[in-house]
Protein backbone atom coordinates (compact mmCIF):
# COMPACT_ATOMS: atom_id res chain seq x y z
CA UNK A 1 0.00 0.00 0.00
CA UNK A 2 1.33 3.52 -0.88
CA UNK A 3 1.84 6.08 1.89
CA UNK A 4 -0.23 9.49 1.57
CA UNK A 5 0.60 12.27 3.66
CA UNK A 6 -0.55 15.67 2.73
CA UNK A 7 -0.20 17.64 6.12
CA UNK A 8 1.24 20.99 6.27
CA UNK A 9 -2.02 23.09 5.99
CA UNK A 10 -4.22 20.96 8.62
CA UNK A 11 -5.13 23.58 11.57
CA UNK A 12 -8.16 24.87 12.31
CA UNK A 13 -10.27 21.93 11.71
CA UNK A 14 -12.02 22.61 8.79
CA UNK A 15 -9.15 22.58 6.55
CA UNK A 16 -8.25 19.19 7.78
CA UNK A 17 -11.70 18.15 6.79
CA UNK A 18 -11.16 20.02 3.08
CA UNK A 19 -7.78 18.10 2.90
CA UNK A 20 -9.48 14.31 3.13
CA UNK A 21 -12.25 15.19 0.70
CA UNK A 22 -9.34 16.56 -1.35
CA UNK A 23 -7.71 12.91 -1.30
CA UNK A 24 -10.88 11.19 -1.05
CA UNK A 25 -11.31 12.80 -4.75
CA UNK A 26 -8.03 12.18 -5.80
CA UNK A 27 -8.31 9.01 -4.68
CA UNK A 28 -11.09 7.31 -6.68
CA UNK A 29 -9.77 9.37 -9.78
CA UNK A 30 -6.53 7.55 -9.26
CA UNK A 31 -8.44 3.84 -8.90
CA UNK A 32 -10.26 4.76 -12.25
CA UNK A 33 -7.13 5.33 -13.93
CA UNK A 34 -5.82 1.70 -12.65
CA UNK A 35 -3.49 2.47 -10.11
CA UNK A 36 -3.10 0.07 -7.52
CA UNK A 37 -2.44 0.18 -4.00
CA UNK A 38 -4.31 3.50 -3.11
CA UNK A 39 -5.12 3.80 0.31
CA UNK A 40 -8.31 4.76 1.88
CA UNK A 41 -7.01 7.83 3.90
CA UNK A 42 -4.46 10.18 4.70
CA UNK A 43 -1.52 8.52 6.39
CA UNK A 44 -1.73 10.56 10.18
CA UNK A 45 0.87 8.41 11.75
CA UNK A 46 3.83 9.09 10.26
CA UNK A 47 5.76 12.75 10.74
CA UNK A 48 4.84 15.04 7.84
CA UNK A 49 8.95 15.39 6.61
CA UNK A 50 9.52 11.69 7.71
CA UNK A 51 7.25 10.64 4.83
CA UNK A 52 8.95 12.98 2.45
CA UNK A 53 11.86 9.88 2.16
CA UNK A 54 9.85 6.56 2.50
CA UNK A 55 10.29 4.59 -0.73
CA UNK A 56 6.34 3.86 -0.42
CA UNK A 57 5.15 7.55 -1.07
CA UNK A 58 2.54 8.20 -3.51
CA UNK A 59 1.69 11.93 -2.50
CA UNK A 60 2.86 14.90 -0.03
CA UNK A 61 3.44 18.40 0.34
CA UNK A 62 7.07 19.28 0.91
CA UNK A 63 8.40 22.52 2.58
CA UNK A 64 9.83 24.69 -0.73
CA UNK A 65 13.42 24.86 1.22
CA UNK A 66 13.75 21.15 1.78
CA UNK A 67 13.18 19.97 -1.51
CA UNK A 68 15.71 22.31 -3.01
CA UNK A 69 18.37 21.06 -0.56
CA UNK A 70 17.81 17.67 1.24
CA UNK A 71 15.40 16.16 -0.91
CA UNK A 72 17.09 16.90 -4.02
CA UNK A 73 17.46 14.27 -6.60
CA UNK A 74 15.70 11.76 -3.50
CA UNK A 75 11.76 13.14 -4.37
CA UNK A 76 10.16 13.90 -7.95
CA UNK A 77 8.31 17.03 -8.37
CA UNK A 78 4.40 16.56 -8.72
CA UNK A 79 2.90 20.30 -9.18
CA UNK A 80 2.62 23.18 -7.05
CA UNK A 81 -0.40 24.42 -5.54
CA UNK A 82 -2.12 28.10 -6.27
CA UNK A 83 -3.71 30.12 -3.74
CA UNK A 84 -5.95 32.91 -3.51
CA UNK A 85 -4.64 34.04 0.03
CA UNK A 86 -3.40 37.53 0.58
CA UNK A 87 0.61 37.49 -0.29
CA UNK A 88 0.04 35.03 -3.12
CA UNK A 89 1.11 35.39 -6.31
CA UNK A 90 0.26 32.41 -8.97
CA UNK A 91 2.58 29.79 -7.68
CA UNK A 92 4.55 31.88 -5.77
CA UNK A 93 3.82 33.06 -1.51
CA UNK A 94 5.56 35.40 0.73
CA UNK A 95 5.44 35.22 4.13
CA UNK A 96 4.37 38.69 6.75
CA UNK A 97 7.00 39.44 9.64
CA UNK A 98 4.62 40.62 12.26
CA UNK A 99 5.14 42.22 15.58
CA UNK A 100 2.83 42.66 19.15
CA UNK A 101 -0.08 44.71 18.49
CA UNK A 102 1.48 47.18 21.58
CA UNK A 103 5.15 46.73 20.25
CA UNK A 104 6.77 50.06 19.08
CA UNK A 105 8.50 48.51 16.11
CA UNK A 106 7.39 49.66 12.94
CA UNK A 107 9.89 48.93 10.38
CA UNK A 108 12.12 46.09 9.35
CA UNK A 109 15.00 48.32 10.85
CA UNK A 110 13.78 48.17 14.08
CA UNK A 111 14.18 45.10 14.88
CA UNK A 112 18.13 44.91 14.90
CA UNK A 113 19.10 43.08 17.94
CA UNK A 114 16.04 41.93 19.54
CA UNK A 115 14.66 38.61 19.15
CA UNK A 116 13.38 36.53 16.13
CA UNK A 117 11.25 33.40 16.49
CA UNK A 118 11.72 31.10 13.88
CA UNK A 119 9.76 27.31 13.66
CA UNK A 120 12.69 25.62 12.62
CA UNK A 121 16.42 26.49 10.76
CA UNK A 122 15.44 24.77 7.41
CA UNK A 123 11.64 26.25 7.07
CA UNK A 124 11.68 28.77 3.62
CA UNK A 125 8.80 30.56 5.04
CA UNK A 126 9.39 30.78 8.64
CA UNK A 127 13.37 31.18 8.47
CA UNK A 128 15.10 31.24 4.91
CA UNK A 129 12.60 34.18 3.76
CA UNK A 130 12.70 35.92 7.01
CA UNK A 131 16.85 35.54 6.52
CA UNK A 132 16.29 37.09 2.93
CA UNK A 133 14.40 40.05 4.09
CA UNK A 134 16.21 41.33 6.77
CA UNK A 135 20.10 40.26 4.62
CA UNK A 136 20.71 43.77 3.57
CA UNK A 137 20.42 45.69 6.84
CA UNK A 138 22.91 43.06 8.10
CA UNK A 139 26.16 44.25 9.53
CA UNK A 140 28.57 41.13 9.28
CA UNK A 141 26.19 38.58 8.51
CA UNK A 142 24.43 39.94 12.24
CA UNK A 143 21.15 41.66 12.56
CA UNK A 144 19.23 39.95 15.34
CA UNK A 145 20.13 39.72 18.58
CA UNK A 146 19.03 36.14 19.55
CA UNK A 147 16.84 33.70 17.91
CA UNK A 148 14.85 31.00 19.10
CA UNK A 149 13.23 28.04 17.75
CA UNK A 150 9.40 27.05 18.73
CA UNK A 151 8.81 24.23 16.34
CA UNK A 152 5.74 25.80 13.85
CA UNK A 153 4.34 28.82 12.61
CA UNK A 154 1.82 28.73 15.71
CA UNK A 155 4.62 28.30 18.53
CA UNK A 156 6.28 31.62 16.48
CA UNK A 157 3.07 33.59 16.60
CA UNK A 158 2.56 32.39 20.21
CA UNK A 159 6.30 33.51 21.26
CA UNK A 160 5.34 36.86 19.90
CA UNK A 161 2.12 37.16 21.66
CA UNK A 162 3.68 36.36 24.84
CA UNK A 163 6.76 38.19 24.50
CA UNK A 164 9.40 35.51 24.19
CA UNK A 165 10.07 37.16 20.76
CA UNK A 166 9.89 40.59 18.95
CA UNK A 167 8.88 39.43 15.53
CA UNK A 168 8.61 36.09 13.76
CA UNK A 169 7.74 35.45 9.60
CA UNK A 170 4.24 33.58 9.28
CA UNK A 171 3.84 32.39 5.94
CA UNK A 172 0.63 34.19 4.37
CA UNK A 173 -1.09 30.43 3.90
CA UNK A 174 -0.82 29.75 7.23
CA UNK A 175 -1.79 33.70 8.34
CA UNK A 176 -4.95 33.53 6.86
CA UNK A 177 -6.01 30.13 7.44
CA UNK A 178 -5.70 31.28 11.11
CA UNK A 179 -7.31 34.86 10.50
CA UNK A 180 -10.10 32.74 8.53
CA UNK A 181 -10.70 30.04 11.38
CA UNK A 182 -9.17 31.07 14.09
CA UNK A 183 -8.72 34.88 14.62
CA UNK A 184 -8.46 35.03 18.34
CA UNK A 185 -5.05 33.65 17.75
CA UNK A 186 -3.68 36.54 15.67
CA UNK A 187 -5.46 39.63 17.28
CA UNK A 188 -2.72 40.36 19.16
CA UNK A 189 -0.24 40.97 16.24
CA UNK A 190 0.34 43.39 13.13
CA UNK A 191 1.86 43.28 10.02
CA UNK A 192 5.00 45.56 9.75
CA UNK A 193 6.77 43.62 6.79
CA UNK A 194 6.86 41.34 4.40
CA UNK A 195 9.40 38.96 2.62
CA UNK A 196 10.61 38.46 -0.73
CA UNK A 197 8.53 35.92 -2.72
CA UNK A 198 9.41 31.76 -3.98
CA UNK A 199 7.68 29.22 -5.01
CA UNK A 200 5.38 28.26 -2.56
CA UNK A 201 5.32 24.53 -1.29
CA UNK A 202 5.25 21.66 -3.56
CA UNK A 203 3.85 18.19 -4.17
CA UNK A 204 6.31 15.24 -4.21
CA UNK A 205 6.02 11.73 -4.62
CA UNK A 206 8.86 9.51 -4.10
CA UNK A 207 12.32 9.54 -6.28
CA UNK A 208 11.36 5.98 -7.86
CA UNK A 209 7.84 6.90 -9.17
CA UNK A 210 7.62 6.71 -12.97
CA UNK A 211 6.75 9.18 -14.96
CA UNK A 212 3.04 7.66 -15.40
CA UNK A 213 2.53 7.93 -11.91
CA UNK A 214 3.77 11.71 -12.13
CA UNK A 215 1.10 12.01 -14.85
CA UNK A 216 -2.03 10.32 -12.93
CA UNK A 217 -1.31 12.71 -10.15
CA UNK A 218 -0.95 15.98 -11.89
CA UNK A 219 -4.08 14.40 -13.80
CA UNK A 220 -5.97 14.10 -10.54
CA UNK A 221 -4.74 17.39 -9.15
CA UNK A 222 -6.18 19.59 -12.53
CA UNK A 223 -9.48 17.22 -12.02
CA UNK A 224 -9.87 18.10 -8.50
CA UNK A 225 -9.40 22.03 -9.80
CA UNK A 226 -12.38 21.52 -12.52
CA UNK A 227 -14.71 19.84 -10.28
CA UNK A 228 -17.61 21.66 -9.49
CA UNK A 229 -18.88 20.43 -6.73
CA UNK A 230 -15.24 20.88 -5.03
CA UNK A 231 -16.08 24.18 -4.73
CA UNK A 232 -16.85 24.42 -1.26
CA UNK A 233 -13.37 22.54 -0.41
CA UNK A 234 -11.17 24.29 -2.75
CA UNK A 235 -12.86 27.34 -1.06
CA UNK A 236 -11.74 26.47 2.37
CA UNK A 237 -8.67 25.67 1.46
CA UNK A 238 -8.13 28.63 -0.94
CA UNK A 239 -6.83 26.24 -3.78
CA UNK A 240 -7.79 28.15 -7.35
CA UNK A 241 -4.83 26.49 -9.59
CA UNK A 242 -2.53 23.78 -9.98
CA UNK A 243 1.01 24.91 -11.49
CA UNK A 244 3.84 23.11 -13.01
CA UNK A 245 7.07 24.00 -12.04
CA UNK A 246 10.94 22.81 -12.64
CA UNK A 247 13.00 22.04 -10.42
CA UNK A 248 15.11 24.80 -11.58
CA UNK A 249 12.50 27.14 -10.27
CA UNK A 250 13.25 26.38 -6.42
CA UNK A 251 17.08 26.61 -7.20
CA UNK A 252 17.15 30.37 -5.90
CA UNK A 253 15.84 29.36 -2.57
CA UNK A 254 19.19 28.26 -2.29
CA UNK A 255 21.12 31.27 -1.63
CA UNK A 256 19.16 31.77 1.24
CA UNK A 257 21.69 29.67 3.18
CA UNK A 258 23.40 32.72 4.08
CA UNK A 259 24.66 34.25 6.79
CA UNK A 260 22.03 37.25 7.81
CA UNK A 261 20.64 35.17 10.83
CA UNK A 262 23.21 33.92 13.97
CA UNK A 263 23.53 30.74 14.85
CA UNK A 264 21.09 29.31 17.22
CA UNK A 265 21.51 30.00 20.77
CA UNK A 266 19.31 29.53 24.01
Amino acid sequence: MHLVSIAMYLTPRPLAEATAELWSFLRQYLLHAGLTGVPETLDQTVAYDEAWLRPDLLLSQACGYPFATSLRGRVRLVATPVYSHPGCDGPLMRSFIIVRNNSSLRVLEDLRGTTAAINSPDSNSGSNLFRAAVAPLASNGRFFGRIIETGSHGGSLAAVIEGRAESAAIDCITLENIRRFDPAQVEGIRIISETPKAPRLPFITSGDASSQTILLLRGALHAAIREPSLAAMRATLGLVDIALLSEADYEPLLSLAGDALPPLRA
